[in-house]
């Protein structure tokens, strides 16, 4: 890759995010290097299957591993007990061995599956995250988070697993439509609001650059973000604390996602949703000043990215709150700014919600 590797530290495992634009030859030779039995096992998509599976086939094969592949339907809906039973199926009808390297070679959706998928087999497979979105290039491929998705809510049933390297390429990103570019810098716009205000100016003053694709604009937001949370992850790999942080927006964004229906919004849109609800929510309880709020929501309004959190703001939404991993005790505890790099997480009853969304539906913004 053409940048010195980032290391990322998951407790007492480090592991390198490499970062680089059409750089096949290094990822092939990451994977060479992890694959102790030389074999390896690709999850995908139909859809990056047909843009840039043939490539990434022929390269492994031609460095010597046998190649197992497996590609699943494009979209939120492949998280699923359904697709990961498929998966075991496929991978172990193939061949695993507890040598074989998992290779996720897609987006947000195939990393979290994949993911769980090489924790849980063979009681654990060695993982390579290749991100071939915004969405997972700055957030979801770092960390360690695997999960898929209950009829009940979003990542309900998941495991922290941290992936033995990241090969973060920017090439795969030339054929992304500007709206999942734009849903997917939203994370960056979240990373931003909570520990870096310059990279939120960044976010809002390179909008059109970022939105178009600009691959040196990209790539520099790109890698602030994954180096931001990679901090807070080496804090606090299993969210006991201070990663917690990380779900402002992801509260609301969750219930929106699951309520509208897994795939019709993209997860950085329902995410933008929340956030702009977390952004009211700290205005009224924890007091975050009118500017910062306007700052925040200013990037998201630059990105073009759908955030009106109004019509989200029903009892069949509110209800989907309460499925939530982070609800203890008849309790949300939701991610709030008292000013921006300054988060607080404050436990809120459903009482206090309704209170707080009657008041706002009665125009009281």
């Amino acid at each position: 890759m053409s940048d010195a590797p980032l290391i990322a530290r998951h407790g007492e495992v480090s592991y390198p995010v490499h970062f680089g634009v059409d750089a096949l030859g290094a990822l092939v030779e990451g994977v060479r290097a992890l694959a102790t039995t030389q074999r390896a096992f690709v999850v995908t998509d139909t859809t990056v299957d047909a843009l840039y599976g043939a490539p990434l086939r022929q390269a492994l094969a031609g460095a010597g591993l046998r190649v197992g592949w497996a590609a699943v339907p494009a979209g939120e809906g492949s998280k699923s007990l359904t697709v990961l039973s498929s998966l075991y199926d496929a991978a172990l009808s193939w061949g695993v061995d507890r040598g074989t390297v998992v290779v996720a070679f897609g987006g947000g959706v195939v990393g979290d599956l994949s993911g769980y998928m090489a924790a849980t087999l063979l009681r654990g497979l060695p993982l390579v995250q290749v991100p071939t979105t915004v969405l997972s290039q700055t957030d979801s491929s770092v960390g360690g988070k695997t999960a898929i998705n209950h009829p009940l809510g979003k990542n309900l049933v998941g495991a922290f697993y941290p992936p033995a390297a990241v090969f973060i390429d920017t090439g795969y990103l030339r054929t992304l439509p500007r709206r999942s570019v734009a849903a997917g810098l939203v994370e960056s716009v979240k990373h931003a609001a909570l520990f870096d205000p310059g990279l939120l100016d960044l976010l809002t003053d390179q909008a059109d650059a970022l939105v178009a694709g600009a691959p040196v604009a990209l790539a520099d937001v790109l890698r602030r973000s994954v180096a931001l949370k990679a901090v807070v992850v080496e804090r606090d790999p299993l969210e006991r604390g201070e990663r917690a942080l990380l779900n402002l927006g992801h509260t609301l964004g969750h219930a929106v996602e699951a309520a509208a229906g897994y795939g019709a919004l993209e997860h950085g849109e329902a995410v933008a949703v929340g956030l702009n609800f977390a952004l009211k929510l700290s205005a009224r309880l924890v007091g975050l000043p009118a500017r910062d709020v306007e700052r925040v929501a200013g990037a998201l309004r630059a990105l073009g990215v759908p955030h009106d959190d109004r019509p989200w703001r029903t009892p069949e939404v509110l209800d989907r709150l309460w499925f939530d991993k982070k609800t203890q005790a008849d309790a949300l505890r939701f991610v709030l700014l008292r000013t921006l790099s300054d988060a607080v997480i404050l436990r809120v009853d459903r009482a206090m919600i309704d209170a707080l969304c009657a008041d706002l539906n009665r125009g009281n913004e």
